[in-house]
């Protein structure tokens, strides 16, 4: 069988670990509530109303990306174009193009950087690699002006981080909800693993300066995973409600 990622790819080990995942959204969480295109988020309401339903929905239609086959994969990605093509018909007006490239990019970004905070250093092919899997689904989405390597990618990145991000009133509510729905305890832990993942960039527009106690529970969590812990842990670090939904992120 044809596979959109071939077995045995660093794609498939990064997102085939449940912690790995959360890491992921952790960052991606911070990036969404600062992108200046968020309103369309707002206008589906999904997201401020169950930031965590929408995690996992999300993760759902990217497994099925990389872990199906290749014409599986493919009618996934074209589920995901649709889904935004009616969004905009509904609303009258078109995402931006450099809104589509953003989420595009931020996934690449904190795929290789919670993977190396998680498990090891990825070597440049390696993140070549994880690049060029986003580049074919954004292709197959029909978003315009993406870079074709990863050598492209980076300055294009760093433009996209000064350029599309801001604090606004989205930023502030949704940070509201994400602590509504995960308690107190489990919002301060986000934050903390945000301070850890995202660029400079989306720190200062956050004002994530403060201390960061996570480092050394970060050196007892990777030794839990040597004692096969790490699960316990996580689930107890988690929502009931979706405890069914996080086991099943491990490939």
């Amino acid at each position: 069988m044809d596979y959109f990622v071939k077995k045995g790819s660093v794609v498939r080990e990064i997102w085939g670990k449940g912690d790995t995942i959360l890491f992921i959204f952790a960052g991606a969480s911070a990036e969404f509530a600062l992108n200046k295109a968020v309103d369309w988020l707002y206008f589906t309401g999904r997201l401020p109303a169950d930031p965590l339903g929408r995690l996992f929905s999300t993760v759902a239609y990217a497994r099925q990306i990389i872990f199906s086959g290749y014409d599986d994969a493919i009618k996934a990605i074209d589920r995901i174009t649709a889904i935004h093509h009616d969004v905009e018909e509904k609303r009258g007006a078109k995402i931006p193009e450099w809104a589509y490239r953003d989420v595009l990019f931020l996934l690449i970004d904190y795929s290789i950087r919670s993977f190396e905070v998680l498990e090891r250093k990825l070597a440049d092919v390696e993140k070549a690699e994880l690049f060029d899997v986003f580049y074919r689904v954004g292709n197959r989405m029909g978003v315009s002006g993406l870079p074709e390597t990863y050598a492209e990618w980076l300055p294009l990145r760093e433009t996209h981080l000064q350029q599309n991000l801001t604090y606004s009133k989205f930023t502030a509510d949704l940070y509201r909800q994400y602590k509504k729905h995960l308690g107190w305890l489990r919002f301060h832990l986000l934050k903390q693993i945000q301070k850890v993942l995202v660029p400079v960039r989306v720190k200062q527009l956050l004002g994530q300066d403060g201390s960061l106690y996570i480092t050394p529970l970060l050196s007892l969590y990777k030794l839990s995973k040597k004692i096969k812990l790490d699960k316990f842990l996580r689930n107890m670090l988690l929502p009931a409600a979706y405890k069914a939904q996080i086991q099943g992120m491990d490939a």
